[in-house]
């Protein structure tokens, strides 16, 4: 006798996709901040050790087991809510979908790691961030850590997130997308390398000096324009641009020690956070967002120059340095104009 097949039961899955909890969100933030420390303490190992020929360092180990520890995590997920009724393409929180693809990008690119420096060897200094399968990985990372951040924007009455305890995951997962981008951009920024300070015949050459103004151009373009999109999005609590500023500049400075220039992130950050406070650019009417995005590089960079002068010396004029506040702010300016177009005639009306 034929059964046709319709008789056999189908497997019906639960309706919808997951959505994360806080604490699954902090979990998944926290161990991206591992992974960055990870990247960073190789970055690290890569400008101090000339001699470095292997790639089974410990530096790599933390890299790679901090990437095992959040893949794992994931992955974890993804078979716990099939198991539930899930389907596959379901199985993961809203916002992490991309993220268990980075970890198979992120795997891959670990394997193709291995065998590039086994067939042409160690890459030193700029080279080493400029690697095919480093920024494999890279592109894994980004979709990795970036998981929290999503989450939270995708989380039903999302605006109204202000607390602490609501956008912490969502900041940590900030901060560990800035420090990917400053990772790969860190031989132009001048938090890892003061330009500036450069003094005698190196510091007046054109190209230098050129890359001193075109390196704080790019970090300001890379910092503002992300913490202008989550300033867009919500009321962030006070502190919480200082937290992100103080975490990034921390990382910034390790592949030149360059910690001299922390505090410097600390009151800018503070400065963007009394900015934010008082201008409120989310929710007051008119120019106070651009006005907010022009100001924080000037005040970042104004306390840079300062600390600078203070500490290293500038050999830059008046006229570079302060041209270069100035411009940082246009910068800034002309990508809230992207976030925030102005009104249009309909509009007004």
């Amino acid at each position: 006798m034929a059964i046709s097949q319709s008789s056999y039961p189908q497997q019906a899955f639960v309706e919808g996709q997951p959505t994360s909890s806080l604490r699954y969100d902090l979990i998944a933030a926290l161990l991206s901040c591992l992974g960055v420390v990870g990247a960073y303490l190789d970055l690290w190992a890569h400008t101090h050790i000339p001699q470095l020929e292997t790639f089974f360092t410990p530096w790599h180990g933390v890299l790679y087991s901090s990437f095992l520890l959040y893949g794992g995590f994931l992955v974890a997920t993804a078979i716990t809510n099939h198991n539930k009724g899930y389907s596959w393409l379901q199985s993961m929180p809203r916002g992490y979908g991309l993220a268990l693809v980075g970890v198979f990008i992120y795997g891959l690119g670990g394997i193709g790691d291995m065998c590039w420096h086994l067939l042409f060897g160690i890459e030193k200094n700029i080279e080493a961030l400029l690697s095919p399968t480093h920024l494999t990985l890279a592109l894994g990372s980004f979709l990795m850590k970036t998981g929290p951040l999503r989450a939270a924007w995708q989380r039903d009455g999302s605006r109204t997130l202000h607390r602490w305890k609501e956008l912490t995951p969502a900041l940590l997962s900030l901060f560990c997308m800035l420090a990917g981008f400053m990772f790969y951009t860190w031989y132009a920024n001048p938090f890892a390398i003061p330009v500036p300070a450069i003094t005698g015949q190196m510091g007046s050459n054109f190209l230098i000096q050129g890359l001193g103004v075109a390196s704080i151009f790019l970090q300001t373009a890379l910092l503002i324009g992300p913490v202008l999109l989550i300033v867009r999005r919500w009321v962030l609590p006070f502190g919480a641009l200082t937290l992100v500023f103080t975490l990034t500049n921390l990382v910034v400075s390790v592949p030149q020690n360059t910690y001299f220039l922390l505090p410097v992130a600390i009151l800018g950050g503070l400065g963007a956070d009394l900015l934010l406070k008082f201008l409120k650019p989310t929710t007051t009417p008119g120019n106070a967002f651009h006005l907010f995005a022009f100001a924080v590089p000037v005040v970042l960079y104004l306390l840079y120059f300062l600390e600078l002068a203070v500490v290293a010396g500038i050999s830059w004029t008046i006229h570079m340095w302060m041209g270069s506040i100035v411009l940082a702010g246009i910068v800034s300016l002309l990508l809230s104009y992207l976030l925030q177009p102005p009104r249009g005639a309909s509009e007004e009306k």
